[in-house]
């Protein structure tokens, strides 16, 4: 085992470093040791600077320059963790997410294949729309899905896409994940999880709002989706990066739907609170988008090799409220 003086010299890039999750990668890769780490974003965001300002690492490389970057350094790259994207559920405009999501992304996998690095990079489970083909990582029904936005889309263009090449990096993982939460997520607005507006909300009003179920199918607030902490994504990520088991692309989280009422009891609970929960109509600019239920089948991810358990969304949201939002902290 390394001690806390053993570095490890692997070069690592991590696109969207500053963001949300990348910038969680970035703060586990450093608990174990790797501090040789590229971290590749738009850096024109003040209030991601928090994000990355005490993590350790070699280069800031902007976005629109990262290519050139890595034609000059190829040579020293041993892994891309690829998180960058636009990811914003309610942006319609397709030429931001065929830039950013779509066209940058076949880029990065072209240069991977030419320089031989491996590759894992962020699919998302918009990908699967309404559930109607299920939730299992079969690569068989990529090509059938029927994402709700054009995020979604981009997503799961990129997925047909690499599975339609000939040739691939020798190692490669897309990794589609559900709802992630946890700490860094506060630069991302509406787009942040429920359980940070849930927080937010809880400590200026003392009650949380949820949206109203306007199906027949769903009582108001028993809308179900696979909520996982974003720590669990990050040991996932790095059990690829080390172990590598067969290429290919997989579902990414907890295996177990949860109501918006569980998680917003579990953190009133967290924050020493007695629940008060109203309803409000779901906006409708989102409504006919919303998905109702998702539930991540992670039978490809166990055959693989991932025995880990992933905290319970009771342990998540409960570290998350306690260790991080109630203590102003970043991962």
């Amino acid at each position: 085992m390394l001690d806390s003086n053993t570095y490890i010299c692997i070069m690592i890039v991590v696109t969207g470093a500053a963001g949300f999750i990348g910038s969680n990668i970035v703060a586990g890769l450093n608990r174990r040791n790797y501090r040789d780490i590229v971290m590749v974003d738009a850096f024109n965001r003040p209030e991601k600077i928090r994000n990355y300002e005490s993590k350790i690492y070699t280069a800031l490389v902007e976005r629109s320059e990262f290519m050139e970057w890595l034609e000059r350094n190829n040579r020293f790259v041993q892994m891309i963790i690829h998180m960058g994207a636009r990811t914003d559920t309610t942006e319609f405009n397709q030429d931001v997410f065929r830039k950013l999501n779509l066209d940058y992304s076949k880029m990065i996998f072209r240069a991977c294949v030419e320089y031989g690095l491996p590759l894992i990079y962020a699919s998302s489970a918009a990908t699967y729309g309404m559930g109607e083909l299920g939730y299992d990582d079969s690569h068989e029904i990529i090509p059938e899905l029927k994402p709700l936005n054009p995020y979604g889309e981009s997503k799961n263009e990129f997925d047909k896409w690499v599975l339609m090449q000939e040739e691939h990096p020798f190692f490669w993982a897309g990794l589609k994940f559900f709802n992630v939460f946890g700490p860094n997520e506060y630069h991302k607005g509406r787009m942040a999880s429920v359980v940070y507006h849930a927080f937010n909300q809880i400590k200026e009003t003392g009650r949380m709002k949820l949206f109203r179920s306007h199906r027949p199918d769903f009582r108001d607030g028993e809308q179900r989706r696979d909520f996982i902490y974003v720590k669990d994504v990050v040991d996932v990520i790095l059990y690829l990066m080390e172990g590598r088991p067969d290429s290919g692309i997989y579902n990414l989280g907890s295996g177990r739907a949860s109501t918006f009422i569980d998680l917003v009891t579990f953190t009133f609970r967290a924050m020493g609170k007695e629940p008060d929960i109203q309803f409000i109509d779901t906006p409708e600019d989102i409504r006919d988008t919303y998905q109702y239920f998702t539930e991540a089948g992670m039978t490809k991810l166990r055959a693989a090799g991932y025995t880990r358990p992933f905290r319970t969304l009771e342990e998540g949201v409960t570290e998350y409220v306690r260790d991080y939002l109630s203590e102003g902290l970043r991962s």
